[in-house]
């Protein structure tokens, strides 16, 4: 071998560790911590779509109070926890207080300096695992108390330092109900027993091991250490099962046999290494490259892998399956399908292949493909049934590890036999039926009385008649497309048509997507605020002016009916410098989700995600470089207010991930990706098959963000898009900024 390439080569395999730990010490997991109004971000600790996540129990980053801290989160966004451990002293009057100059929070480890007990806590995750070391001060007795999050939960000693638990949850709801398992160690030799409040330790035994401890009246399990123990650190040693508390004793045995807390700390880092190592930038500033990793963090705590030792429990007929591929479940299809699930379908594509498979197996098992798997069954979430949507993006972008004929058989049965109304999974009503007849879903006029019995079954949700017909339409066209790819032309031109129902509610007079009655009549309504809460009468939790653009499928096609490329602009235009015409508190009284504004845009809800890119189908793709790069420097900073809406755990980062690399696939479905202005001056795409996508921007800063030319391996590209084939393949995006928009590039 040459000796020169042999260097480089040496240099290289050496330099790659060292980009990987750089990577990880970008990410912050408090960023985001404090929502504008919903839910904020968790600073989550696990391995990356793992089961196991973990972190405080509190309620965001300005509380300064910690409840307990929990042995798994089922799910990161409301929260929704199972089984607790909280170290305490014989004068515990509730929460624990701490110290956040003493907090550390990495997506690997956590740890916290509590001041009501004195007792430094530490924290780090396997897959189906965990470990928390607790620190006390020397001479003080050692306490810790073991809860519940649910009624009735149980717990078992079964050794002088082991311990069984269960946790019957209840999600009234969402009318999920399910089972945990989990089963611990301690280290040295405690003491247990029961106390019947959290106020005052009565009632405990002193040595020896109670009976079974079932959680109601007040009783919790404890653990005592007697001041005749002199060592100040307690291990508790855990692992969480699905199945039973016999495999949960099986899963500490697999992970944690003979491993220290630091090995599995070390394991966790080098894991987040590994997937933050994938993607490489360079430039930018400290900030940038802060909310860029951290992005891309949170685009692993979905979905999540529960299988168990080759088994896994199923919550869609409550069996126990024995398999040799791994089960995901833990996903938002309504949100992913626009940026998550393309991300992973370029960063880890057989994994996305086995999540798929896991969905097509949820509906062998129910008869339902999901939409919101969660743990216990498929959650009544959002309208439609976007799942569609990503398994036509997936296939067309080469991920084949799945059963795709039972997809399409599932994606049918979902368009046939059920319902598109949010918040329920019933088979079709009347509504459902009228729409098949004539291509909209009726809505009621302003005060009039509910008819639908179907509707009335769910409080809280409406008709939302304009985003359900916008909806339906995308999944038609992705179901139509996917039955095309597979030479069912039948199916495919049955569902055809659907695709442009969209059409029937284009009002011309109001310029956007309007309700009618079941007459056929408009409904005289301001698209900018009437629907009631959240706009649920017509639209969903966005107004007309979000759901304007919400024709991802037919992009020319709503172009046509906006008047052309110019007309386009300037409604897109008026989209960011239309004022909220009342003031934020009667705006967000109305509409809660829709935070991030910039005009009648928000960023802070998932169908305005990909609105900002619009402008690339018009004749100024350089207003899209000129938005994106405003959104990122205005909405994504790197502390703890730095996320702008409820991001449902990754949607939302993942549109951070591809904004700032500077491309995003606007249309799902399309093996495509639309080119904006990137904040990085390189970017590094190490890809599954061994290639290298690499963009560099020439002459790129803050004031040097519009793009003047590009070329593609060499060639000349005057699009500003380029496919997913080009990008698998490997090569260079080369992008020549300046600091006065290219009007010329890019316009089509």
């Amino acid at each position: 071998m040459n000796r020169r390439i042999y260097i480089c080569m040496v240099l290289m395999l050496s330099f790659a560790p060292c980009l990987a730990q750089r990577n990880i010490g970008y990410v912050d997991p408090t960023i985001g911590n404090v929502a504008p109004l919903l839910n904020p971000n968790r600073p989550v600790v696990h391995l990356p779509n793992q089961m196991v996540r973990v972190f405080p129990n509190r309620k965001d980053h300005l509380d300064d109070q910690i409840t307990d801290f929990p042995l798994l989160a089922q799910n990161v966004i409301t929260p929704q926890m199972v089984f607790s451990v909280a170290p305490v002293d014989t004068a515990f009057k509730g929460r624990l207080t701490f110290d956040y100059d003493h907090e550390i929070t990495h997506p690997w480890y956590y740890s916290t300096q509590l001041t009501a007990p004195q007792v430094q806590v530490a924290y780090t995750a396997g897959a189906k695992t965990g470990i928390y070391r607790f620190r006390f001060p020397k001479g003080q007795v050692k306490h810790l108390l073991l809860s519940h999050y649910y009624p009735k939960g149980e717990y078992t000693f079964v050794g002088p330092n082991a311990i069984a638990g269960t946790e019957y949850v209840n999600d009234a709801n969402h009318k999920q109900k399910g089972i945990a398992y989990m089963y611990g160690v301690f280290s040295g030799r405690p003491q247990t027993g029961i106390i019947t409040t959290d106020k005052h330790w009565t009632g405990y035994t002193v040595l020896g091991i109670p009976p079974k401890i079932t959680e109601e009246n007040g009783k919790k399990a404890w653990i005592t250490y007697p001041e005749s123990d002199t060592a100040g650190t307690v291990e508790f040693r855990y692992a969480i099962s699905f199945i039973s508390r016999l495999q949960a004793k099986k899963n500490l045995e697999a992970e944690l046999q003979g491993v220290t807390f630091e090995t599995l700390e070390n394991k966790g880092k080098a894991a987040w290494a590994k997937a933050l190592g994938q993607i490489d930038v360079e430039g930018g500033t400290e900030a940038q490259r802060r909310s860029f990793y951290t992005s891309l963090y949170r685009c692993y705590v979905r979905m999540v892998d529960i299988t168990e030792q080759g088994q896994y429990f199923s919550g869609y007929d409550k069996q126990v399956h024995t398999d040799t591929r791994h089960f995901y479940t833990d996903d938002y299809a309504w949100g992913n399908y626009l940026a998550m699930h393309p991300l992973r379908c370029i960063l880890d594509p057989q994994l996305e292949g086995d999540m798929l498979e896991s969905f097509v197996h949820m509906y062998e098992q129910s008869g339902l493909m999901p939409e919101y798997p969660k743990l216990y069954g498929d959650r009544p979430g959002m309208f439609g049934f976007h799942s569609a949507v990503i398994f036509l993006d997936a296939y067309r972008k080469g991920v084949r590890n799945f059963d795709v004929h039972k997809a399409l058989e599932g994606m049918r049965k979902s368009e046939d036999e059920y319902t598109l109304l949010p918040g329920r999974k019933d088979r079709k009503g009347a509504l459902d039926r009228f729409y098949d007849a004539n291509g909209y879903y009726p809505a009621l006029h302003p005060g009039e009385a509910e008819t639908d019995s179907l509707t009335a079954l769910r409080p809280g949700q409406k008709r939302s008649s304009v985003a359900i017909t916008l909806a339906n339409a995308y999944d038609s066209w992705a179901l139509s497309n996917l039955a095309a790819e597979l030479g069912d032309t039948a199916t495919s031109h049955r569902y055809a048509a659907r695709a442009y129902n969209y059409k029937n509610l284009w009002q011309p007079a109001a310029g956007m997507f309007m309700p009618k009655d079941a007459k056929g009549e408009w409904i005289a309504i301001d698209p900018r605020i009437d629907g009631g809460h959240a706009g649920l009468d017509y639209y969903n939790e966005n107004n007309g002016w979000t759901y304007l653009w919400n024709v991802q499928q037919d992009l020319p096609g709503l172009r046509t009916l906006i008047g052309g490329k110019d007309q386009m602009e300037q409604r897109l235009d008026q989209l960011f410098h239309e004022g909220l015409d009342r003031s934020k508190v009667d705006f967000w009284h109305n509409f809660p989700d829709e935070t991030g504004m910039i005009g009648q845009f928000s960023m802070g809800n998932q169908p305005t995600f990909f609105i900002p890119y619009l402008f690339n189908y018009t004749n100024a793709p350089w207003k899209t470089q000129k938005w994106t790069r405003f959104i990122l420097d205005t909405w994504f900073k790197d502390d703890i207010f730095g996320v702008p809406g409820d991001e449902d755990a990754g949607s939302m980062s993942a549109v951070v991930v591809f904004s700032a690399m500077g491309f995003y696939p606007v249309t799902p479905g399309l093996p495509e990706y639309t080119i904006t202005s990137p904040v990085f001056d390189k970017v590094s795409i190490h890809l599954p098959n061994g290639k290298q996508f690499t963009l560099i921007a020439h002459n790129n800063s803050k004031l040097h963000k519009y793009i003047q030319r590009a070329t593609l391996n060499g060639k000349v590209l005057a699009r500003p898009r380029f496919s997913h084939e080009e990008l698998m393949n490997g090569g260079t995006l080369v992008l020549e900024m300046g600091e006065w928009p290219g009007k010329i590039w890019g316009a089509e």
